[in-house]
């Protein structure tokens, strides 16, 4: 089997990837960072799908983002907006956060000596977050190639992004049909310890509206005065 490594964060978009990238016949290395975000509690999340989707090998890397202040992912002194009122990229951003994931994913690919990557970002139902894409992706394949041995001796790696081009309906419904539990899955930007989310953040915001549309019972363990 070929081996792929998935990130895999413990959110929805991620677990669906994971299943795809099983699916489609590679052997799954997932990769989390703990990173000091708020909503650790995906990590658990994360966990518990790498065991449920029987991956080959699960890390979770440490990496402290906490000086990354103007994020309210990694700094709690920031307020996570509920109000949907952002305008342009909002303060949810953590800076080249997926640069810096894509980036220790490429490195393992390349100690597993496997020519792809899985990531679940998409450009529809989303935050409006720079580094979730098309053409970063496709940029970042292009440095991953160029930076690396195995790249210049012709071992050309892809990038997998499955979810780019779907709504979050459409999502919920291919990793349904995959047999993925979804309320193992964490997104909430401020889920509580036990991974119960807010409802009110927009990361809530989205997955529900997705559940609406695909017309789905909303799976999602919410916090009492959500």
């Amino acid at each position: 089997m070929k081996k792929a490594v998935v990130l895999l964060s413990g959110g929805l978009d991620s677990a669906t990837v994971l299943a795809i990238a099983k699916q489609s016949g590679f052997a799954c290395y997932a990769l989390s960072v703990h990173y000091g975000q708020r909503h650790a509690a995906e990590l658990v999340a994360a966990k518990q799908i790498s065991q449920a989707l029987q991956v080959h090998e699960h890390q979770i890397f440490e990496l402290d983002l906490s000086v990354l202040t103007t994020s309210a992912l990694t700094n709690s002194a920031i307020a996570v907006p509920t109000n949907n009122n952002d305008q342009g990229i909002p303060v949810t951003y953590v800076p080249a956060r997926n640069t810096i994931m894509l980036s220790l994913a490429l490195a393992w690919a390349e100690v597993l000596e496997s020519q792809d990557i899985f990531v679940g970002v998409t450009a529809v139902d989303y935050s409006g977050y720079p580094d979730c894409r098309p053409d970063y992706i496709a940029a970042f394949a292009t440095m991953a190639n160029l930076a690396t041995k195995a790249g210049r001796e012709g071992k050309t790696l892809t990038i997998h992004t499955p979810l780019i081009d779907l709504p979050k309906h459409e999502i919920i419904r291919r990793g349904t049909a995959l047999g993925i539990d979804y309320s193992m899955t964490v997104s909430c930007y401020q889920a509580d310890d036990v991974g119960r989310a807010c409802g009110k953040c927009d990361a809530c915001r989205i997955r529900k509206n997705g559940f609406t549309a695909a017309n789905m019972a909303d799976p999602t363990r919410y916090q009492q005065n959500s």
